[in-house]
């Protein structure tokens, strides 16, 4: 006997078969509730930006002692694709891009490793290198909420506050990875100096720039003990506490009278108009579109974490503080929601390849008898669960790609499953089939069929596995497919050769 034979010969009779595929339908279920959930497969880039200050030194000198050097230095580090340069004035930068498919972590590590040992080779006065790895897990955003005000009376550093505020307790939710502020404006005093009087005073930019960087400075409280040994702290308070601190400060002097900032100055509180970002949002309200402007909230997943269950919870976050954002006169509206859009294509998908086994089983009736398609159509559940279990045991998420993986391989699923039912039901009709009992011919056909249907199985497994050969963004996006469609293969033939024969002795009688 061969291995069908071999297996069904073993389960027929068994008495834990039965709660093996329980067991199995179980584990499928719950694998498929736990397993991370994404919009598409995870793709692994491995890549960095190293930037190099030379400050006083010109582009072309940079691109000399700076860029050539490490551009060949860095040529000796394992799974480099591709180096880009950019000389400019006071400061260099080199782009590093690996292999797709390097491990991220290691190749990070080797990048560093590299530049660190090789600082010697560039010029003295150099700034310490900044090495910028690339992380496409946490640079792509999973959600973003837009917050604007509801109405004129809350300004953008208003708005700003409160966001920083959410932006925090966002931030300690499980798997949130970073998160950023897009079109924020931060309260800050303004000094608009106006040129024309400057010019008026013969006082230089640099001079109220130089006077203005005192205020930055912070005199430390002293402490002391005195000779009668009494414990003395003195300080200085802060010089500046509003706007009129800022004009009363002295820049020059100008004949004999001093010349302070607002001579020259206009001076105001209000938002970091040096910001040249700006946001808006338009929505409709009734029959109108309302524009405001606006400050985007976006917000990174940790790698193989559920995109699904982060965005939950950061929705019932939002929906727990829209009480206090309408108080504040705030309003809100999540702008990307990729949980949803994950968890609308993995259920979409599922449908459809219900849907698909219901047309199978469907097709049997007329081709073999009910109780035939039924054993078939029992099998797909516990094919599909020992997949799925496979997948999420091997670090695999459910996406797009896999599930259609298995939508794409499911009438090859079911071929294992069908060949073995209906050479059954083609012993049951033999001349000799009287002679023998329903175990006995079960048996027999499983393993009439074994070797064929091997070599058939296995033929289809290594088609898919050539896929492994693809490279590029095109050869990581689908990987699920070279990984998905052989573990389901593998594990119909599984099925057929123990559950089949087992449903067709528990569920089949043989006909005089």
């Amino acid at each position: 006997m061969n291995i069908a034979g071999k297996s069904a010969k073993i389960f027929i009779d068994h008495p834990l078969t039965f709660m093996l595929m329980f067991l199995i339908l179980i584990m499928g279920y719950v694998t498929l509730e736990i397993s991370p959930r994404e919009a598409n497969p995870q793709i692994v880039v491995a890549g960095g930006a190293i930037i190099v200050p030379y400050p006083g030194v010109k582009a072309s000198e940079i691109q000399k002692v700076i860029i050539e050097p490490l551009q060949r230095r860095l040529r000796e580090v394992e799974g480099v694709e591709n180096i880009f340069g950019i000389a400019q004035d006071d400061f260099a930068i080199l782009n590093v891009q690996f292999f797709l498919g390097e491990e991220r972590d290691q190749a990070n590590f080797r990048l560093y490793n590299s530049v660190m040992r090789n600082v010697d080779v560039l010029p003295k006065g150099i700034m310490t290198p900044i090495i910028k790895t690339m992380d496409i897990d946490t640079d792509i955003a999973i959600s973003s909420i837009a917050f604007y005000p509801k109405n004129n009376s809350v300004s953008m550093t208003e708005l700003y506050k409160t966001v920083s505020k959410i932006q925090n307790q966002i931030n300690r939710i499980d798997n949130v990875a970073i998160t950023n502020l897009i079109g924020e404006r931060k309260e800050q005093y303004n000094i608009e100096v106006d040129i024309q009087r400057l010019s008026g005073y013969h006082i230089s930019f640099g001079q109220v720039v130089k006077a203005i960087e005192g205020l930055m400075v912070r005199t430390p409280d002293v402490t002391m003990r005195s000779d009668d040994h009494k414990l003395l702290v003195f300080g200085v308070n802060k010089a500046i506490r509003g706007i009129e601190d800022i004009k009363k400060i002295q820049i020059a002097s100008y004949g004999d009278s001093a010349v302070y900032i607002e001579d020259i100055a206009t001076v105001f509180r209000g938002e970091d108009i040096q910001n040249m970002n700006d946001a808006t949002i338009s929505f409709k309200e009734g029959d109108s579109i309302i524009e405001r402007p606006q400050t985007t909230l976006s917000i990174s997943k940790k790698r193989g974490a559920n995109v699904v269950t982060v965005n939950d919870d950061i929705s019932q976050l939002m929906e727990s503080l829209r009480p206090q954002l309408t108080q504040k006169g705030i309003g809100y509206i999540i702008t990307r929601d990729d949980g949803y859009t994950a968890n609308h294509s993995v259920n979409e998908l599922v449908s459809h390849i219900i849907i698909s086994v219901i047309i199978i089983g469907i097709l049997l009736i007329f081709t073999l008898g009910y109780k035939e398609a039924l054993i078939v159509t029992l099998t797909v559940p516990m094919i599909i669960s020992l997949t799925l279990f496979a997948g999420f045991m091997i670090g695999q998420s459910i996406n797009k790609i896999s599930l259609f993986a298995l939508l794409l391989s499911l009438g090859l699923l079911v071929d294992a499953a069908i060949i073995v039912i209906e050479n059954i039901h083609r012993h049951f009709h033999d001349h000799d089939a009287k002679d023998k009992t329903v175990k006995e011919i079960a048996i027999s056909a499983t393993n009439e069929v074994g070797n064929p249907t091997n070599v058939a199985t296995i033929a289809i497994m290594v088609t898919f596995l050539t896929m492994f050969l693809v490279g590029g963004t095109v050869g990581q996006y689908i990987r699920p497919m070279a990984i998905y469609a052989p573990i389901a293969m593998f594990a119909s033939l599984i099925v057929a050769y123990i559950f089949t024969p087992y449903l067709v002795n528990k569920l089949m009688n043989k006909e005089d």
